[in-house]
């Protein structure tokens, strides 16, 4: 990762306008089929969770907008991308783990398997810093609308909340709320981000063949 000149970049007047700005923080909601995802989690013996995660990365690789990235006062821009997940680990708290992206679903799974079950043991956080990272959270218990998320003024990375999946008829869906730093991305390049995202999750079968 490297700091950029925002005046060099597609970001420059986004960065004037919203760097300072006391609440900078946009939230889109998407109602998402997840069908594919769910049927692919029972045939497959993987975690929906961790599908969701990947396809995630997926979209969020397609669109240069992910690798940038406001730090503090600072743009800065990276080379790869990491999906972060919430774990409960065997204190009966909460962890954090940030999980590499990969193209490649089964070496995916495998990172996610084994930084999730560390973190799982260890009650300790894994974190990337070199990468941009996109946070997760899920509720999956839950049956959850949507969710704003805090602005901390510290961490400015894109997160997505959602909780559990709805059947209706023969689909499921869930729905998700996905906020991002306008400095990073304007409107339309989340509303891409999104609408990509459905497209990689009904892509998962011809994925797993």
């Amino acid at each position: 990762m490297k700091e950029i000149n925002p005046a060099e970049t597609t970001r420059a007047y986004a960065f004037e306008m919203w760097i300072d700005a006391p609440m900078p923080m946009v939230t889109f909601f998407r109602k998402t089929d997840v069908s594919p995802v769910v049927r692919a989690s029972r045939r497959h013996s993987l975690k929906f969770n961790m599908l969701m995660c990947w396809c995630i990365g997926r979209a969020a690789s397609r669109i240069k907008e992910f690798y940038m990235l406001p730090v503090g006062k600072k743009l800065i821009q990276y080379e790869s991308i990491a999906v972060n997940t919430i774990v409960a680990d065997r204190s009966g708290e909460i962890s954090s783990c940030d999980i590499p992206f990969s193209e490649d679903l089964e070496e995916f799974n495998r990172s996610y398997v084994e930084l999730t079950g560390k973190v799982r043991e260890s009650c300790i956080s894994h974190d990337i810093a070199e990468s941009m990272v996109i946070g997760t959270s899920a509720l999956a218990q839950y049956e959850v609308d949507g969710a704003v998320g805090m602005y901390s003024g510290i961490f400015n990375n894109p997160f997505m909340i959602w909780g559990r999946h709805r059947r209706k008829w023969f689909r499921h869906w869930l729905m998700i709320s996905f906020q991002f730093h306008h400095t990073q991305m304007d409107g339309a390049h989340a509303a891409k981000f999104l609408e990509t995202l459905q497209q990689e999750i009904f892509r998962l079968p011809e994925m797993l063949k």
